[in-house]
C-alpha cells in the first residue's frame, strides 16, 4: 500500500499500519511518499543562538488525547513539557491597550464571572447583553451556523468582536462569519442544546473538568498536563522519532519526489489497483492508497477518477499565514512584555493576529539572557502581507510590537516562515461536503483521504485521522 503526504497525518497513518503488524501478523508493505525533501509538513523546528525556533505549530492540546498517546507509543512522553508555572497571563489588545484575559476565558466562554466582569474587556451594556445568554431560547432548526452568527446570537456582538473573534482567529486564521460551528466547535452547540445557555453549560462542566484528571486515553499516573503541551526540544522531535521508527520498521520512505498522477485499473470487479506516477519518472503500485495531502493537491490527483470529488475538494478554501520569530537580549525587553502573549481583534486593524512570548510561555526555549517572541500575521482577508519581503514583514511585526507593548529594541535575530495555503477553512456546510465527497469516491474502494482538510486541523486531530484511516485500510485489506 502507499501513503501520499509526509505531514503528521501521513506519518501517523504509516506508523499505525506498522504497529498493526506487531499486533495481528505481518503489516502491509507500505511506501510513504512526500513531495518536499523534509518530513513533517508544517512542523518545522530548528535551533538558533541556543533558542528553539518553531516555524509552524509550537504545541498541541492535551485535552485531545491522540498526540499524547502517540508520544507514549513512541516512548517520548518523558520529553513532554507543560507551559511555565509562572507568567500565565494572556492578554487581548483592545481600545489602545493590553487587557488581561481572565482565567477560563481562553476556552471562549468565561468559567469565572467575577474576574471577567472586572476585566474591562466589555462595557456594562456589553456585559448585560452577554448575560442575556442565560434567558435566550435555544436554536432548534438544526441548520449549520457560522461561528460569528452563533456567538453574536448567544453573547452579543461586543463580546464576539472584542475577545471571541481574536481567539478564533488564532486557531483558524479565518473569517468567523464563514466558519462552520458544527465542523469546528460542536461542543458549544451541544452546550446550548443541553443547558439552554453557554454560560450555564460551561459552569456545569467546570466540576467535571476539575475531577477528570488526565485526558482520556493517557496512562494512569501520568504527569498532569496543562492545556497546551510541547516537546522539550521542539515538535520536530516528534517527526524525527516517527521517521526513524518507520525506517527501522521497514516502511519505504521516499522524500523529495512529488506524485504527478494517480491511475487505476480493475483486475476484477469491485477491486482496484492504484498506480502512482512520480515526477522522477518512476511509479508505485498499490492495492490501497491514502492521500494525506492538502485538499487542492488531492483534487488534482482524483480529478480523472471523479470530477465531482475534485470539485468538492477545491471548494475547501485555505488561509495563508506568516510566523515571524524574533530574539532579543532579555535586558532590552521592557516590562510590558509579560505573560504568555496577546491576541488582536480584527476591528483593531492591526497587521498582527497574535504574538507569543515563547521563552516566557515554555521552558527550554531560550537561555535566561535571551527573550524569544513569535508574531503571527496574515489569515483570511489579511493575506496581502505575504506580498511583502521578509525584511518588510519583520519591520511590520516590530512596528506592531512597539505600538502594543512599547518594545523598541533591535532583535539580535529575525526569521520569517511563510505558510501559503496552509490552513484549511471549515466553512458553512463543511460536514455536508465531506459526506458528498465520500459518496463521490465510493466506487473506488481502497482509496482513502486523510489530513487537516477534513475532520480537524490540530496536531491531535491529524494524528487521530491518520490512525483511524490506517484502521480502515487494514480492514479493507483484510476483507480483500
Amino acid at each position: 500500500m502507499a501513503i501520499v503526504g509526509g505531514g503528521i497525518a501521513g506519518l501517523a497513518a504509516a506508523f499505525a499500519l506498522q504497529e498493526s503488524g506487531h499486533r495481528a501478523g505481518p503489516a502491509p508493505v507500505c511506501t510513504l511518499i512526500e513531495a518536499s525533501p523534509a518530513w513533517g509538513g508544517k512542523i518545522v523546528t530548528h535551533r538558533v543562538n541556543d533558542c528553539v525556533i518553531e516555524g509552524g505549530p509550537d504545541s498541541f492540546l492535551s485535552q485531545k488525547p491522540w498526540a499524547l498517546e502517540l508520544c507514549a507509543r513512541l516512548g517520548i512522553s518523558d520529553r513532554l513539557i507543560n507551559t511555565n508555572e509562572f507568567h500565565k497571563k494572556t492578554f487581548v489588545y483592545s481600545r489602545g491597550r493590553l487587557r488581561e484575559l481572565p482565567e477560563g476565558l481562553v476556552v471562549i466562554v468565561p468559567k469565572k464571572l467575577g474576574p471577567f466582569m472586572r476585566s474591562g474587556l466589555l462595557s456594562w451594556p456589553g456585559l448585560v447583553r452577554m448575560g442575556l445568554d442565560l434567558v435566550l431560547p435555544r436554536k432548534r432548526d438544526g441548520e449549520d451556523e457560522s461561528l460569528a452568527g452563533f456567538f453574536t446570537r448567544r453573547l452579543g456582538w461586543e463580546a464576539f468582536e472584542r475577545f471571541i473573534e481574536p481567539l478564533m482567529a488564532g486557531i483558524y486564521a479565518g473569517n468567523a462569519a464563514q466558519i462552520s460551528l458544527r465542523a469546528t466547535f460542536p461542543r458549544f452547540l451541544d452546550l446550548e442544546q443541553e443547558h439552554g445557555s453557554l454560560i450555564r453549560g460551561m459552569l456545569a462542566s467546570r466540576p467535571a473538568a476539575a475531577q477528570s484528571g488526565d485526558p482520556k486515553g493517557v496512562q494512569a499516573g501520568a504527569p498532569a498536563r496543562t492545556m497546551f503541551v510541547t516537546l522539550r526540544d521542539g515538535l520536530g522531535d516528534l517527526v524525527d522519532t516517527l521517521v526513524e521508527r518507520l525506517r527501522q520498521g521497514g516502511t519505504h520512505l521516499m522524500a523529495g519526489i512529488p506524485v504527478s498522477a494517480l491511475q487505476v485499473r480493475s483486475p476484477r470487479p469491485g477491486r482496484w489497483t492504484y498506480e502512482l506516477l512520480l515526477k522522477d519518472g518512476s511509479a508505485v503500485s498499490a492495492d490501497a492508497v491514502v492521500l494525506a495531502t492538502p485538499a487542492f493537491i488531492t483534487a488534482e490527483l482524483v480529478r480523472p477518477l471523479s470530477p465531482s470529488a475534485a470539485g468538492l475538494l477545491e471548494s475547501i478554501p485555505y488561509a495563508s499565514t506568516v510566523t515571524i520569530s524574533l530574539i532579543y537580549e532579555a535586558d532590552q525587553v521592557g516590562p510590558s512584555v509579560r505573560g504568555f502573549g496577546f491576541v488582536v481583534p480584527r476591528n483593531e486593524e492591526s497587521d498582527l493576529l497574535a504574538a507569543t512570548y515563547t521563552s516566557l510561555k515554555w521552558p527550554y526555549r531560550a537561555p535566561p539572557h535571551r527573550t524569544a517572541i513569535r508574531c503571527y500575521l496574515g489569515g483570511i482577508g489579511r493575506e496581502t502581507v505575504l506580498g511583502l519581503s521578509d525584511g518588510e514583514l519583520v519591520q511590520r511585526a516590530r512596528n506592531e510590537l512597539r505600538k502594543i507593548t512599547g518594545l523598541a529594541a533591535e532583535p539580535t535575530y529575525a526569521e520569517v516562515n511563510r505558510w501559503e495555503r496552509a490552513m484549511p477553512q471549515y466553512t458553512l456546510g463543511h460536514l455536508d461536503r465531506l459526506e458528498a465527497l465520500q459518496r463521490s469516491l465510493d466506487n473506488y474502494r481502497g482509496l482513502f483521504l486523510a489530513g487537516a482538510a477534513y475532520r480537524g486541523i490540530g496536531i491531535p486531530d491529524c494524528i487521530r485521522d491518520g490512525t483511524e484511516t490506517a484502521t480502515s485500510v487494514m480492514r479493507y485489506l483484510t476483507v480483500a
